[in-house]
């Protein structure tokens, strides 16, 4: 909630972010919140337009009585809960931050606002926010269609909002109850996009948090829109298959100016998928160093596109940590979920990481349909071997519009979304039951450390790793009176064709 030359007067759209840190357990015990990098993209998107504009960042409030009183303060025309893409958060689509967003909504027309809303869960379930809460949904990317609605909104410009490509309307005659215009590509070209709006939000706020936390202060970037990968449990609500890169230049740009006026100790690529061209890679290092504007940085990636070029491309442009995609040490849960890579490919990128100094860590995911111990030994076999340097241990979560969703969604029960981001509920039977996950979870999570400290001479780690070896063992024992007695259960598919990732979008 940063601070707005219009502060104080009527301004015409109050853009709203609803992921509050303080409403998710696992995001106050980490302690590494980001501002909504996407609604300051949209904020700087009208502001280009002469549309005076005003952000309210959820991400450090209370709750949303912190929203009611900036609505009141602000009086806008237009309120649009304008979610953060960009943030796995936000495409996870957890139901206390969707009541979060409808509270805000509802609050928003009562104060007399047109009421828009945008972002993964919006567009996965439209038919949720339209009609008592939100008069327009945006459907998919929504920067473009957000400004031609702010026109309309506005009178700036005679039309239809209803009529424009990207929005979704209540309407009880149509299917679901929502009536949705032509559909809107996603722009191919981002750059056409301003720099985001970083003064629209309070960074000495952001920064406070992160250096009573971790002694240094971290910022978000992103340089592509989407990911072209096939990977069948991924939601991919905003940008689908589809994917564009800013070029080196332009990132560069943006992190000499954050450089310059909110200087950051560390970057967070917040891509889905970060240097899918080595070659991009390389002109980035470059252009940073034409700029005197390197900065360390963490990337999300997957271990295919680790090439000794690119890993070196990436050391050279400031690369510090790289978080790959890895799920699984069954070569068999990875043909399933259809990720198209290979065991030897984690290994390989392991290697090449530790060689250039760039710390590793990696996602991993149990619970995959069919998924058996003896796959999750092969997991834990994995990280003991390769040695990360960090993990992140989820469960399968499968979310609309996905591959995998479609094919369990006649399993699915009762509960369909996570309430928060610690909450790590099987939404189908699996193979096992939630609490036996979660214990996976813990136990992974705490051989990897006295693994780390082992093998780097710690002394006293030897009773630890005893106690885990035990721990593991009893879970070996005891896994059969977890097991569900009837879990989903899929049929072998065939492998989707590799992205052509020649081109700086497809």
């Amino acid at each position: 909630m940063g601070e707005s030359s219009v502060r104080g007067q009527m301004i015409d759209v109050l853009l709203a972010s609803a992921n509050y840190m303080a409403l998710d357990r696992k995001q106050v015990r980490k302690q590494k919140p980001y501002p909504p990098l996407a609604t300051l993209y949209a904020a700087a998107h009208l502001r280009e337009a002469g549309i005076a504009v005003d952000v309210f960042d959820a991400t450090l409030a209370a709750d949303e009585r912190a929203f009611d009183a900036h609505l009141a303060r602000v009086r806008p025309r237009v309120v649009c809960l304008f979610e953060d893409n960009f943030n796995f958060l936000s495409k996870m689509c957890l139901s206390r931050m969707r009541e979060a967003a409808t509270a805000m909504a509802r609050a928003s027309r009562a104060a007399g606002a047109l009421v828009i809303a945008a972002g993964s869960d919006v567009t996965d379930r439209p038919h949720l926010y339209l009609g008592d809460a939100v008069d327009y949904a945006l459907l998919g990317e929504p920067d473009h269609a957000l400004r031609e609605v702010i026109d309309i909104a506005l009178g700036r410009v005679a039309g239809d909002i209803a009529k424009v490509a990207g929005v979704a309307v209540h309407d009880r005659h149509s299917d679901g109850g929502v009536r949705v215009a032509a559909g809107r590509p996603p722009e191919r070209r981002p750059d056409v996009f301003p720099r985001p709006a970083w003064d629209l939000v309070d960074i000495d706020a952001y920064r406070a948090v992160w250096t009573a936390a971790h002694g240094h202060f971290s910022l978000n970037l992103v340089t592509t829109r989407g990911c072209p990968f096939h990977c069948n449990w991924c939601a991919k609500p905003i940008w689908g298959q589809r994917y564009a890169m800013h070029t080196p230049a332009r990132i560069a740009d943006d992190v000499a100016h954050v450089k310059a006026h909110y200087a950051p100790d560390h970057i967070w690529f917040a891509d889905d998928i970060f240097g899918l061209r080595p070659e991009w890679v390389l002109e980035f290092a470059h252009e940073l160093d034409a700029r005197d504007a390197r900065v360390p940085f963490t990337i999300q990636t997957r271990a295919d596109l680790l090439t000794p070029a690119a890993v070196d491309a990436l050391a050279r442009a400031g690369c510090v940590e790289a978080w790959l995609g890895a799920e699984s040490g069954s070569q068999a849960i990875l043909d399933a979920m259809d990720k198209g890579t290979r065991l030897g490919d984690i290994a390989e990128a392991r290697d090449r990481l530790r060689a250039a100094g760039i710390r590793a860590a990696f996602f991993l995911q149990f619970g995959y349909p069919g998924e058996t111990f003896a796959d999750i030994e092969a997991t834990r076999r994995m990280v003991v071997d390769l040695l990360p340097d960090d993990i992140g241990v989820s469960v399968t979560y499968p979310l609309p519009g996905t591959r995998l969703f479609e094919r369990v969604r006649r399993e699915i029960r009762d509960k369909t979304n996570w309430c928060d981001s610690d909450d790590l509920s099987m939404m189908f039977l699996g193979t096992y039951d939630s609490s036996f996950y979660r214990e996976l979870h813990a136990l992974l999570h705490r051989e990897l450390v006295v693994r780390l400290a082992e093998s780097r001479g710690e002394p006293g780690t030897a009773p630890e790793r005893e106690d885990v070896e035990r721990t593991w063992a009893r879970l070996a024992d005891t896994e059969s009176t977890f097991r569900n007695r009837e879990p989903v259960v899929l049929s072998a598919q065939a492998a989707s064709p590799r992205p052509d990732l020649s081109g700086a979008w497809n």
